[in-house]
């Protein structure tokens, strides 16, 4: 019995030790959210106004830019996998990686190719694991991700992108037709959710509805040309559209993380209360065993006294 009371309370111990590393984790948590909702919700207008500006230079401009325009035959399309980069978050990357999972098996089902391009070391061990290759990887920014890493991602799928476009020329990357984007959206602190949408060519979501009666269509004049002007503003575009989905991951990565450790911690306790009663009860029998020894003992020797007598 007292071997047992020792394995219990040695199970107490390294339950609170964990408790306190989970607490640790909760609060760090908590204390980087914030800032990260913050960073998320300043980068929203301006990746909205941009996608409306490239929208409509690209429908009023009458261009066919290189980034703008479908392809006739698309077999090739890049896939950027955004997870984060450490474990103790929940589902957060699972739910991410099944998501692409089932973006790549429809592109597949469309008789396209599939590059992966991830961010975060969750993604890559996990097709790395599957020796599926991964054309470019980018990891250790995933909780506080920075313009700069947003901006070189946005450059290499814009030049496998140009690479595809350029009748199957191939430079440092191989060339796609189509560019996909999966990361976590985030909604609330108790909703994240998995997003796909498509980068490349740019879906232009002004001026599809024709214009009402008595309506006059805006008037836009470039300067110096159409093109030059998409030229700077499409690379932006994709940039901006990246930075805002890394903001959005970070800030669905602590919020993920900061329920999950609360989980553990409130498990821990519910694990400390319950082998700190089996404890109790294991110490209370080990009395109990050894008060009725002791009385079975003085029994017995005043048993034998009185037969001695």
């Amino acid at each position: 019995m007292a071997v047992s009371l020792r394995e219990y309370r040695a199970r107490i111990r390294s339950t609170e030790s964990m408790k306190k590393i989970t607490r640790a984790m909760e609060l760090i948590a908590a204390s980087r959210i914030i800032k990260a909702q913050q960073r998320a919700s300043a980068a929203a207008p301006y990746a909205r106004e941009l996608t409306r500006a490239v929208s409509a230079v690209a429908t009023y401009s009458n261009v066919d830019h290189a980034l703008t325009t479908e392809p006739e035959n698309a077999d090739r399309a890049a896939v950027l996998v955004i997870t984060s980069d450490r474990g103790l978050a929940g589902a957060y990357s699972s739910n991410v990686l099944k998501e692409a999972e089932s973006l790549i098996e429809r592109l597949r089902g469309e008789g396209k190719q599939v590059d992966l391009y991830v961010s975060g070391r969750k993604a890559e061990a996990y097709y790395r694991f599957r020796n599926r290759k991964v054309v470019r990887s980018w990891t250790g920014h995933s909780d506080q991700p920075t313009f700069e890493v947003a901006k070189e991602i946005g450059e290499t799928l814009i030049g496998a992108f140009l690479a595809g476009a350029a009748e199957g020329g191939e430079d440092v990357f191989p060339g796609v037709d189509e560019v996909h984007l999966v990361y976590t959206r985030f909604v609330s602190m108790l909703t994240q959710k998995p997003t796909a949408l498509r980068l490349l060519p740019l879906e232009v979501v002004e001026g599809i509805e024709p214009p009402a009666e008595g309506e006059v269509l805006p008037l836009y004049e470039f300067e110096p040309n159409a093109e030059a002007v998409l030229d700077g503003l499409l690379p932006q575009y994709v940039q901006s559209r990246i930075w805002f989905a890394l903001l959005q991951a970070a800030a669905s990565e602590l919020a993920a993380r900061q329920k999950a450790m609360k989980s553990a911690t409130d498990n821990a306790n519910e694990l400390i209360k319950k082998y700190t009663r089996i404890a109790n009860q294991a110490r209370q029998a080990g009395i109990t065993q050894e008060i009725s020894e002791i009385v079975g003992g003085v029994n017995a020797l005043a048993d034998a006294n009185a037969a001695n007598d």
